[in-house]
């Protein structure tokens, strides 16, 4: 039994959250910052120039790799002038004129190090984030843009440090259009609202986890960036609630006919008085991510609200301004936080948090 009391005694949490995890996670808006600091002193615009590369290859190494590079092929789009290829290691065509971005969280990664050698011996340009000692760290001296992290916070509460160091570099190119400020300023208001100290009832993180609580997830993006963070929110749920959760885009999630259909009854408003404890495994719990605005969006988002009634729908708040980069790292955060309010809950992270049953 989840021990949902634990989430509103900030005390109790804070005994529980030994390591310091909601803390670290709560540092999102630091980690851009700091990144685009060290991106500036790194003097990113002579590391690589302002020339469009021939191809962008966006490397995805384990962790939170996937995910950002995978958001960052979604912000750029079809409209993107270059040809943007997502690889997990550096293509055999790499040459002088394309341009790299990777990522790792591990220091000793030789297949990225292997990678960043023959990139850069092909005159590559190339922006990498990862730890400053080494065999990747050793392959880019001299040769590469390296960006150690400089807020230390676990390898997957490093997504918004990830995202940020592709945003810059975009920029400098001229691809994409992107306010680091305001990013950071946003993600410091969403780890204000996700506060341990505040509620469940107000605090969207909390929320988040209680929705989650017993219940295998299904996270559908109704939009390519909303599908990237569905993929960055099945990490955070496995790396800190142990929850496995099912990922696709809407259109792809509808063509699997048994799932649909479970997903369909989960969400139905039809057996309201049914026994739970009559299903056979963990029900699910559809969740429609949303990114996009506009109208094209909001025909998907009625279109897939009107297919799964009782879906929720998780999207940015509407007070919430800014683009399609903002709104989907702000959503990245609170899956950080609910996966962690969840795990701490469950007694999965930390000290206990398993309510066993009373005895008779």
């Amino acid at each position: 039994m989840l021990d949902d009391t634990l989430l509103d005694d900030p005390r109790r949490l804070q005994a529980v959250d030994g390591g310091g995890l909601l803390r670290a996670a709560a540092m999102a808006g630091a980690q851009v910052r700091a990144t685009e600091e060290a991106a500036t002193e790194g003097d990113i615009e002579r590391m690589i120039g302002r020339d469009r590369p021939r191809a962008l290859v966006l490397l995805t190494r384990p962790g939170v790799g996937p995910a950002s590079a995978q958001l960052l092929a979604a912000l750029l789009g079809p409209a993107c002038p270059v040809p943007v290829v997502l690889s997990d290691v550096v293509p055999g065509w790499v040459g002088a004129l394309d341009l790299v971005i990777a990522h790792t969280d591990d220091p000793g990664d030789r297949v990225l190090a292997e990678s960043v050698e023959l990139a850069t011996r092909r005159g590559a340009r190339m922006v990498i984030t990862a730890p400053e000692d080494g065999p990747v760290a050793q392959a880019a001296a001299g040769r590469a843009l390296l960006l150690p992290p400089r807020i230390p916070v676990p390898g997957a509460l490093s997504f918004a440090r990830v995202l940020a160091a592709g945003l810059i570099t975009l920029s400098t190119l001229g691809l994409l259009r992107a306010d680091l400020g305001a990013l950071a300023d946003e993600l410091d208001r969403e780890a204000e609202r996700d506060h341990p100290m505040h509620e469940s009832f107000v605090n969207p993180a909390k929320s988040l986890a209680l929705r989650l609580a017993d219940r295998t997830p299904l996270l559908w993006g109704l939009d390519h960036a909303a599908t990237a963070v569905a993929a960055h929110g099945a990490l955070a749920l496995a790396s800190f609630s142990g929850v496995v959760a099912d990922v696709a885009g809407y259109p792809q999630a509808v063509i699997r006919p048994a799932l649909h259909r479970a997903a369909v009854s989960a969400t139905s408003q039809a057996d309201i008085f049914a026994d739970p404890d009559d299903d056979e495994g963990v029900p699910p719990r559809v969740l429609l991510l949303a990114v996009s605005q506009g109208p094209v969006a909001d025909a998907a988002r009625r279109a897939a609200s009107e297919s799964l009634r009782g879906a929720d729908v998780i999207a940015p708040a509407e007070e919430v301004t800014g683009d399609e980069a903002l709104r989907a790292a702000l959503l990245a955060v609170r899956f950080d936080l609910a996966s962690l309010y969840l795990g701490l809950a469950a007694g999965r992270l930390g000290g206990p948090g398993i309510v066993a049953p009373a005895a008779l």
